[in-house]
């Protein structure tokens, strides 16, 4: 088998990064062919270094990387889109990170790459940057990254008896992964009441567009319990919580 090149070009997001030794920065990326890798920027770090504005987070790079002994690293940076109405507004800056946090938190380094992430993520940075509603964006988003990763949650059955879910109040079970009726969730422990327009809303985002799904116009009630709902649903399948919801409660609550 012929072997890898040592050097090549990648495209890809910056998910986040962390400084390593006097002036050196380690990144986590999420790139359109290899899934998610991290690389070394050697140098990264001091004042006349011509990668340091193209490596920021939720930045879309074209990279050329080397192979080294460990990380890749970074020979050449050069910003594809640096989504700069996401830097200029703390709270789109908060949902931008949001966005590749919980990409970040589902993926594992060196996976078998998924260019249809890579999409959804470049997309819904995209979206945020023109204007849409960050809350349809984001809930959007949620949404598909659970069905390209294997965790669609089952949303027109009952998960457990199978009858198909009507037009009425029901439960959810993250342990099940997904909708109860009453009779199966009534006083089965760990469930959630659900109203029946969260499910509703929650539908919709699963099976339409993009385009169909803005189209939503929940009130900031259902908002908040859509969002509650894929919250408890996101914290159970990472067994823990994310960093930038508290700080997206905090900016709203400043501005």
């Amino acid at each position: 088998m012929p072997k890898p090149p040592r050097s090549f070009r990648a495209e890809a997001v910056v998910l986040r990064h962390h400084d390593w030794g006097e002036a050196d920065r380690i990144l986590a990326l999420y790139t359109r062919r290899r899934g998610k890798i991290r690389a070394i920027a050697k140098g990264a770090r001091k004042p006349r270094s011509r990668k340091a504005g193209h490596i920021e987070p939720f930045t879309r790079v074209m990279l050329q990387l080397a192979r080294g002994r460990g990380l890749f690293i970074v020979t050449q940076a050069e910003t594809i889109d640096a989504y700069l109405p996401l830097r200029e507004d703390l709270v789109l800056t908060g949902y931008a990170s949001y966005v590749v946090e919980l990409l970040d938190r589902f993926t594992y380094d060196e996976e078998e790459s998924n260019s249809a992430l890579f999409r959804l993520l470049t997309g819904s940075l995209s979206r945020l940057g023109r204007g849409d509603d960050p809350w349809l964006v984001v809930r959007y988003y949620e949404m598909r990254l659970l069905d390209h990763l294997g965790f669609r949650p089952q949303l027109f059955a009952c998960v457990g008896c199978g009858a198909g879910i009507l037009a009425e109040d029901q439960f959810f079970s993250a342990v099940r992964g997904g909708a109860l009726c009453p009779q199966c969730g009534g006083d089965l422990p760990g469930t959630r009441p659900v109203a029946v327009d969260v499910l509703k809303y929650m539908r919709h985002f699963q099976r339409s567009s993009y385009d169909k799904a803005r189209r939503a116009q929940p009130d900031p009630k259902l908002r908040d319990e859509v969002e509650n709902l894929m919250q408890y649903y996101l914290t159970y399948l990472l067994e823990r919580g994310l960093n930038t919801p508290e700080f997206l409660r905090d900016v709203k609550r400043g501005t």
